[in-house]
């Protein structure tokens, strides 16, 4: 690889943008000379990015106090998403524990209830108490809960707070009948799984190795599988898994509710395909568990829990695209697990059994096993199974013993069910509901409870608060992609208007098996509710279809997901949607990606667009934020075939001098860790010099925000961000914002 020095070759940018120095840098990548005229915008603390990106927060600015109609877009923003929200309920040992953000709060609240009368079914029972309020830690709501896990007996909480949207978590424990802090805080355990022992006193979970011991640059990897015993140096804890595999592996750990088996998978970055550990603690150590290979260097995603009846419960997608649920003894499994690789495939086909086979159009989301509390004689344990069919949920209750489908829940309508959360079987009067999330595009999320024993579902819980909402339906169409390939997408409008081409934003995604399902959105419904309509496409790249769906958008196949995208578009403007000048497109981290492959693909198809943190230079993202762990889903710059795969689409190399560019506006978080902002900053510097269409017609933006990152963040500022976002697409499409429908 040679690089060029930067230089000033080429003049600066003219117009009314701001000066952006063009050099000739430039690598010579396999035999491709890659220009890299903006790389000096890489670097954020330079005297010359910071004048750039101050110059560039002017400019919109100036651009902001023409938008009409942000104060009124702004309180209805917060009015909807004053609707709050309420978490399914997790129970351990008669605790209730869940989520809820009412209105008027900036972040939602972890709390508990019980013990005592919250075990099993009826009201909410015991009082409700605060554990854990990110707002008293922060006043300033810069501070969000990142993830929490009870112990099995519900007496201790871990949980994980970070600061500053930087992702950057650390690990405490807290008391939930006192509340007071126990342990911690545990530093380096971004992303970490908790998995307790029985009695509270010990948990596994993962770390990455201390900054001293890892390469420069490689900080964000490294992570090891550690025991921590409560009170005692995390420092010191024992290293249980991890070392000698690649750096840039993620861990799960999970220990059954007996404490026997200790399951560890490991997967290379976000790579669609795991390889499984097992460990029986009652015959090795916690401290030195003696973990087996399951199942390794296999292409395919498998996980396995233990349930309360002792049985493996294994969930894959081993020739099964849509996934299936196979079932067997981990005793037997362990026993055969000898060699390097894993369970002998012929062995794992003989010891264990399809109990829930794959359906050949629903993808197998979430499953939960209904035990009882075994007080009923006549009680036959269910197994309730949520499927995705074509990104809409559907909920069926199978016999556990045998795999029969018994019956099927209904569900409200088109919509998405949440994480299955049964209660607790250990209970008196648990182990026989379950409860789950449910939102659509029509209305606030709400909790239902499957009761098992009637078969009958109920609202648990509503969301905390009350919203008037505009009249709005729902439509699911399927449209042919540039290859013929059939693709679905959603349509969200008015019903009390009349029909004919209307200001129109697409949305998609496309990628790391992520499907879009309905579920409520101020932001789609503030643009409905003012006259426009939304799309959402679900493009491949998600698992919408399976995960040959994800496998036919990534790596080498990555362009069909864009086809798919502006075939998307030109079914919109054919079928009268919208008409030229009306669409806009919307996305953000893999979705941004999509956004900036859209608007220097096919510029003549979209008017404006909001690109929000995204990766656009492809061939140098791998060097910051967590890249290198993406390389399983785009392919890396250092081998020749990806590179190429890579240079056919990567946004900031495919920006032509004298291209009439939609209008676009940047939206980037300055402690985004995942997807660092220079991507945006280099694309828009590219964009502003090469675009003939007129600044005042379609601008180039770039809108940056300090102290928050690529994740969660405060109520206020999701709806400071939003009415921009809304309200440079209004202008530029002529919805216009301050008139009522």
């Amino acid at each position: 690889m040679v690089t060029q020095p930067a230089q000033d070759a080429r003049p600066g940018t003219a117009g009314p943008y701001p000066p952006a120095r063009r050099t000739d840098t430039a690598d010579n990548l396999f035999g491709h000379r890659v220009e890299d005229p903006y790389r000096w915008l890489e670097d954020p603390d330079s005297a010359e990015t910071r004048r750039w990106s101050e110059a560039q927060d002017a400019l919109l600015e100036s651009a902001r106090r023409g938008w009409r109609g942000r104060e009124r877009t702004a309180a209805r923003l917060a009015e909807l998403n004053g609707a709050g929200f309420e978490g399914s309920p997790f129970w351990c040992g008669g605790h209730r524990f869940l989520t809820r953000r009412s209105p008027g709060q900036e972040h939602a609240v972890l709390l508990t209830a019980g013990p005592g009368g919250d075990g099993g079914p009826g009201p909410r029972g015991a009082a409700e108490r605060v554990l854990v309020d990110p707002m008293r830690v922060d006043p300033a709501g810069t501070t969000t809960l990142d993830a929490w896990s009870p112990s099995h007996e519900g007496r201790l909480l871990a949980y994980q707070l970070s600061e500053g949207g930087t992702e950057e978590s650390a690990l405490r424990v807290l008391d939930t009948a006192t509340g007071e802090a126990v342990d911690g805080p545990i530093d380096r355990t971004r992303y970490s799984p908790v998995a307790w022992l029985p009695g509270g006193e010990a948990f596994y979970y993962v770390r990455r190795l201390a900054p001293h011991l890892v390469p420069e640059g490689e900080e964000q990897y490294h992570r090891r599988v550690h025991l921590h015993r409560l009170g005692t140096d995390p420092d010191e804890d024992p290293e249980v898994f991890g070392a000698g595999l690649p750096a840039t592996n993620y861990y799960d750990v999970r220990v059954s509710r007996d404490g026997r088996w200790l399951t560890v998978s490991a997967s290379a970055g976000t790579a669609p395909r795991s390889d499984l550990y097992l460990a029986d603690l009652h015959a090795s150590p916690a401290e030195r568990p003696a973990l087996r290979p399951l199942r390794t260097g296999r292409d395919d995603q498998t996980s396995l829990g233990v349930g309360h009846d002792g049985r493996a419960y294994v969930f894959t997608d081993a020739d099964a695209p849509r996934g299936r649920v196979l079932v067997g003894d981990p005793a037997e499994l362990y026993a055969a697990a000898g060699g390097p690789d894993g369970v002998p495939q012929e062995e794992w086909d003989r010891l264990l059994t399809d109990l829930v086979p794959q359906d050949p159009e629903a993808v197998l989301e979430d499953v939960a096993v209904l035990h009882g509390d075994g007080s009923d004689p006549d009680w036959r344990p269910r197994l309730l199974v949520c499927r995705s069919r074509h990104a809409v949920s559907e909920l069926a209750v199978h016999d556990l013993a045998t795999g029969e489908r018994l019956h099927t829940v209904g569900l409200p309508g088109l919509g998405s069910v949440g994480s299955l959360s049964p209660s607790d079987p250990l209970v008196p009067g648990g182990g026989y509901e379950a409860w789950f999330g449910y939102g659509d595009h029509t209305a606030p999320d709400r909790v239902l409870r499957y009761d098992g024993r009637t078969g009958a579902v109920d609202v648990w819980a509503e969301a905390p608060g009350r919203v008037e909402l505009p009249p709005v339906a729902v439509r699911q169409v399927v449209y042919p992609s540039a290859d013929g390939t059939g693709v679905r997408m959603f349509l969200v409008a008015r019903t009390d208007l009349p029909p004919g081409p209307r200001p129109t934003v697409l949305y998609g995604y496309g990628g790391f098996q992520v499907s879009l399902t309905p579920g409520f959105s101020a932001n789609i419904l503030a643009w409905v509710e003012a006259g426009g309509v939304y799309a959402v496409a679900n493009l491949r790249g998600g698992l919408e279809e399976g995960e040959e769906w994800h496998r036919a958008g990534m790596m080498g196949s990555k362009q069909n997901v864009f086809d798919d995208f502006h075939a998307a578009a030109r079914w919109l403007l054919d079928n009268g949607v919208c008409e030229p000048g009306g669409l806009g497109i919307s996305g953000g981290s893999n979705g941004g990606l999509l956004v900036g492959a859209a608007v220097t693909q096919r510029p003549d198809l979209y008017a404006a667009a909001v690109c929000s943190a995204p990766l656009l230079d492809m061939v140098r993202y791998e060097r910051f934020g967590l890249g290198r762990t993406w390389n399983e889903e785009y392919g890396t710059a250092d081998d020749p075939e990806q590179l190429a795969w890579l240079l056919a689409y990567s946004p900031y190399h495919r920006v032509r001098k004298d291209t009439v560019y939609p209008a676009v506006l940047f939206t980037v978080f300055d402690q985004d860790t995942r997807v660092d902002p220079l991507h945006a900053r280099k694309l828009c510097a590219a964009l502003q010099w090469a675009t003939s269409a007129d600044p005042a017609e379609r601008p180039v933006l770039l809108r940056r925000e300090k102290d928050v990152g690529h994740g969660a963040r405060s109520v206020s500022r999701t709806v400071g961000l939003a009415a921009d976002t809304l309200c440079f697409l209004a202008d530029r499409l002529g919805l216009d914002l301050e008139a009522t429908p």
